[in-house]
């Protein structure tokens, strides 16, 4: 798909940014994650991303959930809301293989963004 893509438009990037995010206090909630949106003014979706280093201690995690994210999202921005999201990991996350943090990750975010389009 040659049209997904994840440009600098498309991320949070200051602290300023995910402060506004928090501060609408809209929040979808999953096993390990919580999805904060809010509306922008840039008309299209953007995202920023939160992973604790409590919740998971190892950088390879903490990769591989941000990239498993990442990729989710690029594949779906075109469908969701102008909004900002910020996903956030709120759980610590159990020793398993890649595979699993890689499948357990993108079943969820693909369910928060699902529950985003059925809003409004």
């Amino acid at each position: 798909m040659s049209s997904a893509n994840y440009p600098k438009e498309a991320r949070l990037h200051r602290p300023s940014e995910f402060a506004q995010v928090f501060s609408h206090k809209r929040a979808t909630r999953g096993a390990l994650f919580t999805l904060h949106y809010c509306p922008n003014s840039v008309e299209r979706a953007r995202l920023g991303i939160i992973i604790a280093k409590r919740n998971a201690a190892l950088s390879v995690t903490r990769s591989t959930i941000k990239r498993v994210i990442r990729e989710v999202f690029r594949l779906h921005q075109h469908q969701l809301y102008p909004k900002d999201y910020v996903v956030r990991l709120h759980r610590h996350i159990e020793p398993c293989s890649l595979r699993a943090l890689r499948k357990m990750v993108r079943t969820e975010i693909i369910s928060l963004f699902e529950k985003q389009l059925e809003q409004k």
